[in-house]
């Protein structure tokens, strides 16, 4: 039966490089031209499932017409947000405060234009509103490359760097996309008209201004990010090949082998026992190959394929939340589903003339075309007969994601608690090998206010996420122990534009002085904070605005950490308990469930 399923999951990973979706849906959609409109993120779902209204949209062409919409929206006291061609943060980061309804968005699908390329100083200048694809295209027609990136290509790069976005390294400066940003130019609201009559102006930011380092991480609360100037690179090649190994005593490498490799990142499938070490490295530009990044999670779908997953996930989880706990199928599905996601070279292609994809490693290509993937962004519409995975308008993906990190120097202890945790029931964890494991990412501390504030392990976990949110997930207590643990006992900081609310909760303290700083420029450029809403006044801890939300199964969503059983569904047996290896954790937990774990320990 496992070949059989191996032999399937294969045919339909390869069937999939031979579609091309149709793409995603707008963002934002208004019932009379650009009035009365309704904004939402790329998954059509928000942490706390509300609607985000809003009075209209702009859709400025340059930044003139920006300086204009900001100016009118400023004299008018309008609270504003800047919204994204893709929208891909799941925070509620795009929802303009204020009433509801009463607000501005403003686009910048059209402010994606290059202005300047600089090859003696190597650097380039483009719209804020570039997506990460056109901005690398862009380099790369150039002979130019951005050293590191996202691993998703659909982002913009005003976007990116607003959430602090990137890679993986310890190396130089680092991932994230921020740190080789060299100047910037926002459009800030004024509280009184300049001698152009405008209640806006422009900012320039340049290297040695103090602010820059707001303004690079800004979580949108400043204004509107016009122009970017980043260092870039001339162009050269990457080499890489996955090398899978057990797990046992991998803990105690992870420090070493992110001090060793330049763009490396380690995947774990912990239920399974298996390691995915990414040896990742520059070569030089006349190394032969041609290969490509064309990462299959990112891949165009059919449709059907699409919906059957869901349905199949959905099934599994019905079937282990109301009667029997037997979390079997999830766990066939997902050892089928990482054995054929390894063998075909997980969406790395060699492009040398085969038939195949995948050849065999190392897969050698210019940074261009291995540092990030999306391909189910690039095709024509075909009535959604395909689709990227998490297209709103079909039955697809929903999930949520736990991205966190870590400082380096608790990454062994922390990989040693989750390891204790699953080791009391071993297939607790295979729902999330479903959604690609743990991925683990390198990154450096920054200078950034609202940057890392410690050399760090990133954790992406992603996991099912229910139609209803009064639905339990199956051992729903596995991940929200991880979770706080990862936040809480081993004081990780939140990925800005991923993360359930209490993902956020303690970050303003989190950050120290350089919160504060932050806060302070905030004011400068924005003193009466059009540009924030409830959601970043409570990440940043202002105004008295609230992260959790306390209600009946608010713990379910993460909404709230659990300190009763309603925040559970005591109806459906799971209660508020305290975690299993984390004991200050509070977790919602089967009551059956608990007593079975409480025999193994």
């Amino acid at each position: 039966m496992k070949t059989n399923l191996s032999h399937l999951l294969l045919t339909l990973t390869t069937l999939s490089a031979l579609v091309h979706a149709s793409p995603p849906p707008p963002t934002v959609t208004c019932s009379a031209g650009d009035v009365n409109c309704i904004v939402t993120n790329g998954y059509g779902i928000y942490p706390d499932r509300t609607t985000c209204k809003a009075a209209s949209v702009a859709r400025p062409a340059d930044e003139s017409e920006l300086l204009s919409v900001v100016s009118d929206a400023s004299q008018k006291k309008q609270h504003m947000k800047v919204v994204t061609v893709y929208s891909h943060s799941i925070p509620k980061l795009s929802c303009p405060g204020g009433p509801d309804g009463e607000g501005l968005v403003i686009s910048t699908e059209n402010l994606n234009s290059v202005m300047d390329v600089d090859p003696l100083r190597v650097r380039m200048t483009v719209g804020g509103g570039i997506t990460l694809r056109g901005l690398i295209d862009a380099a790369a027609e150039n002979g130019l490359a951005l050293p590191h990136s996202p691993y998703w290509e659909g982002m913009t790069l005003g976007g990116l760097i607003g959430t602090g976005s990137h890679g993986s390294s310890l190396s130089g400066k680092g991932p994230a996309v921020h740190e080789y940003v060299v100047g910037v130019r926002l459009v800030v609201p004024s509280t009184s008209a300049g001698g152009d009559g405008k209640y806006a102006r422009v900012v320039g930011l340049v290297e040695g201004d103090e602010e820059l380092l707001a303004a690079k991480v800004s979580l949108g609360v400043l204004g509107v990010i016009s122009q970017v100037t980043l260092q870039l690179e001339p162009m050269f090649k990457r080499s890489i090949t996955n090398r899978v190994e057990g797990d046992d005593g991998f803990e105690n490498q992870i420090a070493a082998f992110g001090s060793m490799t330049e763009f490396g990142d380690i995947t774990w499938y912990p239920s399974q026992g298996r390691v995915v070490f990414r040896d990742d490295f520059r070569v030089p530009i006349t190394t032969k190959g041609i290969g490509l990044n064309d990462f299959t999670g990112f891949r165009a779908q059919p449709r059907l394929i699409i919906e059957g997953i869901r349905t199949t996930g959905t099934h599994c989880e019905s079937l282990t939340t109301y009667t029997t706990h037997n979390p079997s199928g999830k766990c066939v599905l997902s050892k089928g589903q990482v054995t054929v996601l390894l063998e075909s070279g997980l969406g790395l292609k060699n492009r040398d003339g085969s038939l195949l994809e995948f050849t065999g490693y190392p897969v050698i290509g210019n940074q261009s075309d291995m540092q990030t993937s999306g391909s189910c962004l690039n095709g024509k519409d075909d009535l959604l007969l395909t689709a990227c995975g998490w297209d709103r308008r079909i039955h697809g993906l929903r999930y949520h994601q736990t991205t966190v990190s870590i400082p380096l120097t608790n990454i062994t202890s922390f990989i040693s608690d989750v390891k204790k945790l699953r080791d009391i029931n071993r297939d607790s964890l295979c729902g999330v090998e479903l959604y690609s494991g743990f991925l683990m990412r390198f990154i450096k501390a920054s200078t950034a206010y609202l940057g890392k504030t410690a050399d760090s392990v990133d954790i992406d976990i992603t996991y099912y996420r229910s139609n209803d949110p009064l639905d339990p997930r199956l051992d729903e207590d596995v991940l929200e122990e991880i979770e706080q643990m990862a936040l809480f006992k081993y004081k990780g900081m939140p990925h800005l534009g991923k993360n359930r609310n209490v993902g956020f909760v303690g970050m303003r303290e989190k950050l120290g002085a350089k919160g504060d700083l932050f806060v302070k420029a905030m004011e400068k450029y924005d003193p009466e904070g059009l540009f924030s809403s409830d959601w970043t006044d409570a990440v940043l801890g202002l105004r008295g605005k609230a992260l959790t939300v306390e209600k009946k199964g608010c713990a379910l969503e993460g909404l709230c950490i659990c300190s009763r059983d309603e925040h559970c569904a005591p109806e459906k047996g799971y209660l508020c308990r305290p975690g299993m290896v984390y004991t200050e954790s509070r977790v919602c937990r089967r009551e059956d469930d608990g007593l079975l774990k409480m025999e193994v320990l």
